[in-house]
């Protein structure tokens, strides 16, 4: 049986990086969101605005559960190490997309971080898999979100 300090570090570890990955993905979205979408031509199915400040916190929400749900089905840091460095890339990367699209208006650059986050996103799942069939189902959404980001961002990329 495993000590329960350090599970609840990790625990505390992954909503921690978690929030904070949102919170500095809203921060460079929000500052931009109007010079950046404003400016272009949205593509048709393009949400209101709102829209994106109430599913990315939900998404956040869901992938913190589901790693946490890995970390405590695999009954140690070490049996999951794998899937949660995984987790951590895929996050990684969301914010890269952030900055990259909103911060640095880098509309082909986000859109090949994208599809490499697609990817991650999809490692992290079957990853998770092994210890988890619930945290997959709660990463499900967040897939599908990126996936409708690809057609979002390359509605954008292919407007040039």
């Amino acid at each position: 049986m495993e000590d329960h300090k350090p599970a609840a570090m990790i625990t505390f570890v992954i909503a921690t990086v978690t929030a904070a990955t949102a919170g500095l993905g809203a921060v460079v979205s929000g500052i931009s969101i109007d010079l950046t979408l404003r400016a272009l031509e949205r593509p048709e199915l393009t949400p209101p605005d709102y829209v994106f400040s109430i599913v990315w916190p939900i998404l956040f929400t869901l992938m913190a559960f589901a790693a946490i749900l890995v970390r405590v089905k695999a009954g140690s840091f070490a049996a999951c190490s794998g899937a949660l460095g995984l987790y951590f890339i895929q996050l990684a990367l969301n914010l890269s997309w952030s900055w990259m699209f909103f911060g640095f208006r880098e509309v082909l650059l986000a859109m090949i971080v994208l599809v490499v986050l697609w990817l991650l996103i999809v490692a992290t799942m079957r990853a998770f898999a092994r210890h988890s069939t619930t945290a997959v189902i709660l990463m499900l959404p967040h897939l599908i979100w990126v996936s409708f980001a690809g057609y979002l961002n390359g509605s954008i990329l292919f407007q040039y």
